[in-house]
């Protein structure tokens, strides 16, 4: 009762969307395509987003909350090598605090590598590949792209396959993030 009259006397403001990404009413879409399910520490979640990301042909976008992954890592860096275009949207703070942090290592490869540093937690964990392709894969859950998401955590991954407009309704999304973040370089030149 005291919490509820304490939350009604608040007024929650909450950040404008970019006037580029669409915000009203979240988007239905019909079922399409396939959808597998993935689940730590019983399952290889890691393997199978190795298995995606090695499939690439033109694109990656990833958007995570931690990274400490030395295998995607490594991946990412080899999808880059191969010509696929890797771009990375990270969390400013998780960046900051993980000593073992990835993504010094992903720019130092070329990588596009931005931190979102407008909200408290850019706590999404995608991964996009060829999303404006023929055959586009949607990777999101709960899953951080980290050693203990695969061996200490209980985790879940849904890989949506084959729904190109779920695929770019995310890209549409990611973008937007993306108008918002600050290049990886430019933010190594502030005094943070």
């Amino acid at each position: 009762m005291v919490l509820a009259a304490v939350l009604a006397g608040l007024t929650f403001a909450l950040p404008r969307p970019a006037a580029a990404f669409d915000a009203g009413a979240p988007r239905t879409l019909p079922a399409q395509g396939t959808v597998e399910a993935v689940f730590s520490p019983w399952q290889d979640v890691e393997g199978a987003l190795v298995a995606v990301l090695r499939a690439a042909r033109r694109t990656v976008h990833v958007q995570a909350f931690a990274f400490t992954s030395r295998t995607l890592a490594a991946v990412l860096i080899e999808a880059h090598r191969r010509g696929v275009g890797v771009n990375v949207l990270a969390d400013r703070e998780q960046a900051e605090r993980m000593e073992n942090s990835r993504l010094p290592q992903l720019a130092a490869a070329g990588i596009s590598v931005a931190l979102e540093v407008r909200y408290a937690a850019a706590h999404n964990k995608i991964i996009l590949v060829d999303a404006e392709g023929e055959a586009p894969v949607v990777i999101t859950g709960s899953y951080n792209f980290t050693w203990s998401a695969q061996a200490k955590n209980a985790e879940n991954v849904l890989m949506l396959r084959g729904h190109r407009e779920l695929a770019r309704t995310y890209l549409d999304n990611w973008r937007r993030h993306r108008t918002e973040a600050v290049a990886w370089q430019d933010y190594l030149k502030t005094d943070n």
